[in-house]
Formats: C-alpha cells, structure tokens, sequence
C-alpha cells in the first residue's frame, strides 16, 4: 500500500504543443523533452497531447482527472492555462489553482525545459528517490 501511496503523491505531466506547428517549440525536441522527462523525473506519466484547448482536449483531462492528482501542464502562459483548463478542474471537483501547474517552456532548449520542470517538481515538494 506504501507503494500505491507515493504513485498516487507523483503529479501527472501533459506536454501541451499547441498543434506542434506553434513556432515557441522549435528551439526543442518534443520527444527527448518528454522521454527524458518520463524517465528522469519524479512524475507518474508524461504525455503529450496537441491542443489541450480543443474539445478533445477536455475529454482527455476529464479522464486524465478521474485519477485526482495534480497535473502539471508544460507549455504556453500560465494565466492562459489557468483561463483555459479551469472549467475541466471545475466539473471533476477540483480547485484548478491547487491542482493545476502550468508551466510555459516555450521558447526553451530541450535542457532549459526539463530543468524548469525539474525546479517546479521539486518546489512542489516532489524528488526523485535515489
């Protein structure tokens, strides 16, 4: 039961590419971002998705939240996250502010954008073991 306790402590991570035509991407490789990110740190997935804003994107997050974690969502301006993804939060009874992470790593190398991720998952308190 230990073990289901710490997975269920691991916040959950969705890389948002905005289409993968949104040029604040080019500087990185989304795939190395998202693999170094799913095996490097200390989070329970890491996927990418398209276009989080788009109506397939709510479904995806009103499943992604059945689970009740914390997401953190990599990629474009927070206060847009926050606007965009609030009434997903809302619908599965969760406090967008204290379950949402948004990050905007637009405009990052491959490395930038994991060592922000890095330094937002070990502010929220969350470290690789080992």
């Amino acid at each position: 039961m230990e073990a289901n306790e710490t997975a269920k402590a691991l916040p959950g991570l969705i890389m948002c590419v905005c289409t993968g035509k949104c040029p604040g991407f080019s500087k990185m490789d989304i795939w190395d971002f998202i693999n170094r990110v799913r095996v490097e740190l200390p989070v329970e997935y890491g996927v990418i998705h398209p276009q989080l804003c788009e109506e397939d994107g709510d479904r995806f997050l009103a499943d992604i939240l059945k689970a009740n974690r914390k997401i953190v969502v990599a990629g474009c301006a927070p206060n847009m996250q926050y606007k965009l993804f609030r009434d997903a939060f809302e619908r599965v009874g969760m406090d967008v502010k204290q379950s949402l992470v948004p990050l905007d790593i637009r405009d990052m190398s491959t490395d930038d954008a994991v060592a922000k991720v890095s330094a937002a998952l070990k502010e929220m308190g969350v470290e690789a073991n080992g």
